[in-house]
């Protein structure tokens, strides 16, 4: 028997032989894109299947099938990783919190260029907790079935090693929510843990230049925390967290209110934490009405609309959102994210401002350092943004600017600041703490004072007693009250000495 002319096959994914005469329209299964090589991936570009083990990589089958192809090509067609001049190099872009409600309306909009531009490629890594792997999974095949030209790639991954690697932005939109009886203090202590975990990992696997928006809440507090464990590796100026949603509210309402459409209406400022106190603030904002530009307090010709309703919607907008739909805001909260990631990328338009929650420099009397929400802009060349200097505040502006930096968001620069944690003197105590967050129940102490007695040392308190005294010092306290910052104003402690009084035994 005649053993049949065998050809190779050269389509890529193959490499197979086959016989000429048997060579049907569905023979062979391969990869109809290029091989793109970006970072340490090998990339498909027809499917997004993507490896850093080239041998893996080479072993995906193909997404295709067709008839075998005999022909070899001259030169092999990749795409290597210096791109040629009309190509983009693609942008690493990191969603935590991506199977969520905000991060499932975000990735969409991300991957389909309304944040860095229709001709920009991306490769999207979309972080979640390992349960909502699957989810993750899910949200990916979604993507790829959305056809986007410009999406490279897709990570579902659920370990911050994977997620953080050589990131180019970060949406950091994962965070403990508040959970009912849940105190303030175990929700900052949960989202401290979530976030100081993120910093390091930024720190230890992200670029240098790595942007972050902080979309989690509390906003600006986890934004602080997030900067502080990066700072070993990424500047604080790289940090922001998101007030985008309020500026977009308070533009939809002055546009509503004068009949004109969001576009005409620019310069709104939102002052301080995304909260209930937060200041909207129209004193400088311009309305284009007519053809002519005029401020937004003669568009509206109604002040005292404007210092109590349009403030009041804007500040309780997110709990009205929650009442009617059950849910809290996601589709305008990830379109607001968008929206700042893309002024960040591109630059404020020239004459506007933006909203940021950014690290404060001093500037309009707010503690340097604090996480709070200035007008800013950003140059479109060095993506660096900068406070708005020189706006004149009247007293209005000023006492609510004082009410949204009220004592209590001080927290943050306590939580992080060594400097600012004081000593407890509370006897069997001694632990640092943080005086925001002192309550009646912080401390657990020895209200009543040592004894000593032959060989023991005794808490008169609880009669808890050893004869070592590193043992009789480590014995937990019997009473629970706040901590005690103030030292005793005699140096000598208080002992009870070898001889006890009458009553006692």
């Amino acid at each position: 028997m005649d053993t049949p002319n065998l050809k190779f096959c050269y389509n890529k994914g193959c490499g197979a032989k086959f016989n000429p005469d048997e060579n049907k329209e569905d023979s062979c299964t391969f990869h109809p894109g290029p091989p793109y090589f970006h970072d340490a991936y090998k990339i498909w570009k027809c499917c997004n299947k993507k490896s850093t083990d080239f041998t893996a990589w080479l072993n995906f089958e193909g997404c295709t099938r067709g008839p075998h192809n005999p022909v070899k090509p001259d030169v092999p067609k990749i795409q290597q990783t210096q791109p040629k001049a009309e190509e983009k190099i693609p942008i690493r872009v990191l969603v935590t919190g991506a199977a969520g409600q905000i991060g499932y309306s975000l990735v969409i909009q991300i991957a389909k260029g309304d944040v860095f531009g229709k001709e920009t490629p991306i490769v999207l890594v979309m972080l979640d907790i390992p349960p909502l792997g699957e989810v993750l999974k899910g949200v990916e095949l979604e993507l790829y079935d959305c056809a986007l030209a410009n999406l490279i790639a897709v990570e579902p991954v659920t370990t911050e090693e994977a997620a953080f690697k050589d990131i180019d932005y970060a949406f950091l939109v994962g965070a403990m929510p508040r959970k009912e009886g849940m105190e303030r203090k175990d929700l900052l202590a949960a989202n401290v843990k979530i976030f100081k975990s993120q910093g390091l990992a930024l720190a230890k696997y992200s670029k240098p230049t790595v942007k972050v928006l902080v979309v989690g809440n509390p906003a600006n507090t986890n934004a602080f925390i997030c900067a502080k464990y990066a700072a070993e590796k990424i500047p604080t100026k790289n940090f922001s967290a998101m007030t985008r949603l309020d500026h977009n509210r308070a533009i939809a309402q002055i546009a509503a209110r004068c009949g004109v459409d969001c576009g005409s209406v620019k310069k709104v400022i939102i002052w301080g934490n995304h909260s209930s106190t937060q200041f909207p603030d129209v004193k400088h904002a311009k309305v284009i009405k007519g053809g002519t530009e005029i401020g937004a307090y003669e568009a509206v010709n109604d002040v005292p609309w404007i210092q109590n309703e349009f403030i009041s919607t804007v500040q309780k907008r997110g709990a009205v959102i929650i009442e009617k739909r059950k849910l809290s805001s996601a589709m305008s909260a990830a379109k607001a994210a968008c929206d700042h990631i893309h002024d960040w990328h591109f630059g404020t338009k020239p004459g506007d401002w933006v909203s940021m929650a950014v690290p404060s420099d001093g500037s309009y009397g707010i503690p340097k350092g604090l996480v709070f929400s200035f007008p800013i802009t950003i140059d479109a060349k060095t993506r660096n943004w900068k406070i708005v200097q020189g706006l004149e505040l009247d007293d209005f502006t000023k006492q609510k600017i004082e009410i949204t930096t009220e004592p209590k968001v001080f927290l943050n620069l306590f939580l992080m600041d060594s400097s600012n944690l004081l000593l407890c003197y509370n006897k069997g105590c001694g632990a640092k703490f943080n005086p925001a967050e002192n309550k009646e129940d912080s401390c657990i102490f020895h209200p009543g004072p040592p004894y000593f007695h032959d060989a023991y040392k005794i808490w008169k308190c609880c009669n808890k007693k050893s004869t070592d005294f590193s043992t009789w010092l480590s014995f937990e306290g019997c009473t629970r009250g706040p901590h005690n910052p103030d030292k005793p104003c005699n140096d000598v402690p208080k002992v009870l000495l070898s001889q006890p009084e009458v009553d006692e035994k």
